[in-house]
């Protein structure tokens, strides 16, 4: 926002700019005039708000980091004030909540195990049914990075031709190799092996983050055409961007032979 102090003040060359001589008037300043011209120089500059396309496949990875990242330390500054019960301790809690933020380390992940905008949805989706399926487990400052590098190890087995070796993506993570396994493991089985969410599930997701973001907003244009599904497979609202309702996954297995791109 240009500041109201510097540059604005008038140009003073002599005290002729201070007395009237010979006849001349010095212009009275109108003190209501004035106090609005500075009202308008400190109104704050509405942010801009970025479009993204329809269609989740085609959104900036790094736009989808932010959306998700914010969703992600709203449900932490919430969850943290709970107090954390004895025997509520589980394998995705740490000791002490990392100094990486949330928003860089999603931004890693994407970045270096080249998480597409699917991968990164199917990570929210986690959340849902890890949720309801392990009551133990909450996001919070102490879960969320090893919640973060288990979905995305998971996620990019299950909705990827290719992906990295567990290696790789222990390295990205900052865990060890065993650690990660067991991490994997732990996921896959509190999760029920259901790891694949329909498309229509994470264009709900997509659009349900968009909307609770005023620097974003969806590209207006004609809805996109659904496929005909089963009733016990039609994809219902995630109860974190909305009250009530569930969401169904096809069910798929994760491999635990990683092929390296």
């Amino acid at each position: 926002m240009p500041s109201t102090l510097v540059g604005s003040k008038r140009n003073i060359t002599g005290p002729s700019n201070l007395l009237a001589t010979d006849g001349e008037k010095l212009q009275s300043i109108d003190p209501d005039n004035r106090a609005e011209s500075l009202s308008k120089r400190l109104r704050p500059e509405k942010p801009a708000v970025k479009v993204l396309p329809c269609r989740y496949e085609e959104a900036n990875p790094r736009d989808l980091v932010v959306l998700i990242s914010s969703m992600l330390m709203e449900l932490i500054r919430f969850n943290d004030q709970i107090p954390l019960r004895d025997g509520r301790l589980t394998r995705f809690h740490s000791r002490s909540p990392p100094r990486i933020s949330v928003h860089d380390y999603l931004q890693r992940l994407t970045t270096h195990a080249t998480l597409s905008p699917p991968i990164l949805l199917s990570m929210v989706y986690y959340i849902d049914r890890l949720c309801a399926l392990y009551p133990a487990f909450t996001v919070s400052s102490l879960t969320v990075h090893r919640f973060l590098i288990s979905s995305a190890t998971v996620a990019s087995k299950g909705l990827s031709d290719s992906f990295w070796t567990n290696k790789t993506y222990a390295r990205v993570g900052g865990i060890s190799i065993a650690e990660l396994a067991l991490l994997e493991l732990e996921f896959l089985w509190r999760v029920e092996w259901r790891i694949v969410p329909q498309p229509e599930v994470l264009e709900d997701y997509y659009q349900r983050l968009v909307e609770r973001c005023d620097e974003y907003v969806i590209q207006p244009g004609k809805d996109i055409d659904a496929q005909p599904t089963e009733k016990d497979e039609t994809a219902a609202t995630s109860s974190i961007m909305r009250n009530g309702g569930s969401t169904s996954a096809t069910d798929a297995t994760a491999t635990t032979t990683a092929s390296t791109k």
